[in-house]
């Protein structure tokens, strides 16, 4: 019994679980029965009584004052009065009292018969198609079948079919003793009565076999059946036979049976079988009723969760469920009435069929099989079921339970901040103003600088300079979220200190990019404020930037060393091919190398011996430099730091020392790269761009190459399909010997464009040639190579 609103709790409960209504769950929900499809009436603008918003099953439409004289005497008749026969005042309760229609035929719950897996054909062991045909009217099911009497009808068949073989026989023995008898026209004769004969009792004995229960005829076989054998069995269609067999099921008998079956049985018998005992044992321990797949009573929702509103104009907006309710409504009373008027029986079905139909549009309208429910206002839109409430990114639980909207958060663009650490961001101050005023507000009171929240709230709109200390002292220590759309994986969402700065663009650090999966063209992401002391504990511990530096899917590193910061890096540490010749400068330590780096002397790539990390190298001030930010007990890197390099010895510190000093370690990398690609100053011009004089020679092989191809395809030696594959293939090795030429050209090349491939800061190998000798083979729309290969280059272009 539903409770009184008032003693409702919204936390009252650990769990939500879906579970089978029986009939009598429905009647205990239930303040009333609904009988009229009726709404609202449309001169006094008062709920139907008896229909579907009357004020009697579901409590009054505005609160009522039980003290009023209107109450006393023949006219409370007309207010609602609960189970325990005290009158309902409030309108409130128009949100959880229910109803209920009982229904003139039982009716398969469309969840169960047509579901994947469908329950009620894992019990019954007949497949949906079956169940289908049954639920619609389209075939019989066998009931029941009286074994006694098959076993007697299949003796008298075989006992028939032995005697009429034995009187062919003597007839025709008799026939071929007469002296002018044909003997081999007889025989063949005699053979063909007797194929008959066997034929007709094959027939006759499949059909008695095929009586079996659960099994389906169609309306043709169950007419041809013979009278004998109609005798024998008990047929029925649609839910009401549907309800009937599963009424018989015994769960533990047939569980027991199964379970014996599923020990002998192999392959994919036993797979069936163990599905089928999945769903009868859980049937079993929920001590669910099979029969309660059939619904003989139907529940109707709460009229305020399927509201009628009125728009200017006089007209109704209704929630599609009013409508399917009332097509059931009309229908269940339809059917009523024709069997009160014992209509035939083909009627009848008629009437049941489209019962079963308004029963599953109204449960689900999607997977409605007798043509979808429609609105009646034109553009045959699909009327939104009770599935479909529930189901999906709109329904009630991804949208309403699980997607609530929130206060303390913001939303703006994001813009690089190089200057910040790892674990921080950069907050606009107008939205952290916005996002912590309860905390300024609360902080201004405290230290008595307003006297209360209006006075606080005043201070803060007029921009007084204590709001900005105030805002200071409660961000500190504080973290937010951040979150970039569409969130795919968990490092979409990270936490941050923020540190407040001017303007209105989010700073965000460059090196977390890859794990929002963000760049800094137009994209915006989302701050959100964690409240209590537990989420912020949590967001500090567990969601903070600093703890999530390796990739989940595969445990590699995702901070974002791209472009700039591999640049810088490779700056300092590359070698250069004119510094290879150079004899190596002695230097008595890292100071003094450095003052000579400040007087032009040496450039950061100048070979040099200095003492460093403990012992005397032969390195760069590059390296030196690069080796300071490092640990100081990790080993002298003396590699060239291109991408590859980079992630490499970050996975090496990630490994030895663990993500805090990883992430110190990132930004120390970050800072020192960045302040050297700036110095590097790496631009490209169109000197860059260097022409490749091979590539004549390389165009006019393939040109003969080609020619070659199409002389042996005109003269039939080879198929369309070789010759386009023997052109394409021919550019194709032109194309890999290209870039062979251009990866020893730009080995000895100290250029910008040789610094930014070799490094892996941006574009490669491919994009030098495109730009440079020539494009090559292209694909067209539909990602076919095209034969004649773009022989200019972009900058030819």
């Amino acid at each position: 019994m539903a409770r009184p609103i008032l003693s409702n709790n919204i936390a009252d409960f650990d769990a939500v679980r879906l579970a089978v209504a029986s009939a009598e769950d429905i009647m205990k929900w239930s303040y009333g029965e609904v009988t009229k499809p009726e709404t609202i009436n449309y001169r006094t603008q008062k709920p139907e009584r008896d229909g579907l918003f009357c004020e009697r099953i579901f409590g009054p439409v505005k609160d009522i004052n039980p003290h009023d004289a209107k109450l006393k005497g023949v006219r409370s008749r007309e207010a609602a009065v609960d189970k325990n026969g005290e009158l309902v005042t409030k309108s409130i309760v128009r949100r959880e009292r229910m109803a209920h229609i009982a229904l003139a035929a039982p009716v398969a719950h469309i969840w169960f018969m047509r579901g994947a897996p469908s329950a009620m054909a894992l019990l019954l062991g007949i497949p949906v198609r079956a169940l289908e045909r049954v639920a619609y009217f389209a075939s019989y099911v066998v009931q029941s079948v009286d074994d006694k009497k098959r076993e007697q009808l299949l003796a008298d068949l075989e006992a028939e079919h032995e005697a009429g073989k034995i009187a062919i026989k003597i007839r025709y023995e008799k026939e071929a003793e007469d002296e002018k008898a044909d003997v081999k026209k007889l025989a063949a004769e005699q053979t063909r009565e007797l194929d008959e004969l066997t034929e007709s009792y094959t027939t006759r004995k499949a059909q008695l076999d095929s009586l079996v229960k659960a099994s389906l005829m169609n309306e043709t076989d169950y007419r041809e059946l013979p009278d004998s054998y109609a005798d024998i069995i008990k047929v029925g269609m649609g839910g009401e036979a549907l309800q009937a067999l599963l009424k018989e099921i015994n769960l533990d008998t047939l569980i027991k049976e199964l379970t014996d079956e599923a020990e002998v049985a192999k392959g994919q018998r036993k797979k069936k079988i163990m599905k089928r005992l999945k769903v009868l044992e859980g049937m079993q321990r929920a001590g669910i009723k099979p029969e309660s797949m059939c619904l003989t009573v139907l529940p109707v929702i709460p009229p305020d969760l399927r509201p009628m509103v009125q728009l200017t104009g006089g007209r109704f907006a209704t929630s599609d469920l009013n409508d399917l309710y009332r097509r059931v409504i009309n229908r269940n009373n339809r059917l009523k009435k024709l069997i009160d008027l014992n209509a035939p029986e083909v009627i009848r079905r008629n009437e049941m069929r489209m019962l079963q139909e308004a029963v599953d549009a109204l449960i689900d309208n999607s997977a409605a099989r007798g043509g979808r429910a429609v609105s009646a206002t034109g553009g045959r839109r699909r009327l939104k079921s009770l599935s479909d409430m529930l189901k999906g990114k709109q329904g009630r639980f991804r949208q309403n339970l699980l997607g609530k909207r929130v206060d303390y958060s913001g939303r703006s663009v994001i813009v690089a901040g190089p200057e910040l650490k790892i674990h921080q961001c950069g907050l606009p101050k107008q939205m952290a103003l916005e996002l912590f005023k309860p905390f300024v507000v609360s902080w201004l009171l405290r230290n008595e600088y307003a006297h209360n929240i209006r006075s606080a709230t005043r201070l803060i709109e007029s921009g007084e300079t204590i709001v900005w200390d105030a805002l200071d002292e409660v961000t500190r220590d504080k973290y937010v979220l951040l979150n970039r759309a569409p969130s795919l994986h968990r490092l979409s969402i990270q936490a941050f200190q923020p540190k407040l700065i001017e303007g209105k663009a989010i700073q965000l650090h460059p090196l977390v990019l890859k794990g929002f999966n963000a760049d800094f063209d137009g994209d915006q992401m989302a701050v959100h404020l964690p409240l209590s002391d537990e989420a912020q504990r949590e967001a500090r511990e567990l969601m903070s930037a600093t703890n999530n530096l390796l990739k989940p899917a595969d445990g590699s590193p995702i901070l974002n060393i791209a472009q700039d910061i591999v640049l810088g890096c490779y700056y300092l540490t590359y070698k250069k091919p004119s510094a290879q010749s150079k004899i190596t400068r002695p230097y008595s330590s890292v100071n003094e190398a450095i003052m000579a780096f400040e007087k032009g002397v040496i450039k950061l790539q100048s070979p040099i011996r200095v003492y460093a990390k403990g012992e005397r190298r032969d390195t760069t001030l590059g390296h030196v430099y690069f080796n300071e930010v490092l640990p100081e007990d990790f080993p002298y890197v003396t590699e060239t730091m291109n991408k590859k390099q980079l992630n490499k010895v970050l996975a090496s510190i990630f490994d030895k020392y663990g993500q805090e000093q990883t992430a110190i370690t990132a930004d120390d990398v970050k800072d020192l790269a960045l302040y050297y690609a700036t110095m590097a100053a790496v631009s490209t011009g169109m000197n860059d761009y260097f022409d490749v004089p091979e590539m004549g020679e390389m165009i006019k092989g393939g040109d003969a190459r080609t020619a070659q191809i199409s002389e042996q395809y005109e003269h039939g030696l080879i198929t369309e399909e070789e010759r386009y594959s023997l052109t394409v293939e021919t550019w194709r090795t032109i194309d890999r010997d290209m870039v062979k030429v251009l990866n020893h050209k730009i080995a000895g090349e100290d250029s910008s464009i040789a610094v930014m491939v070799d490094s892996g800061a941006r574009g490669d190998i491919s994009n030098v040639k495109q730009a440079t000798a020539m494009i090559g083979v292209v694909v067209d729309a539909s990602g076919k190579e095209i034969e004649l290969p773009i022989r200019s280059s972009f900058k030819k272009g």
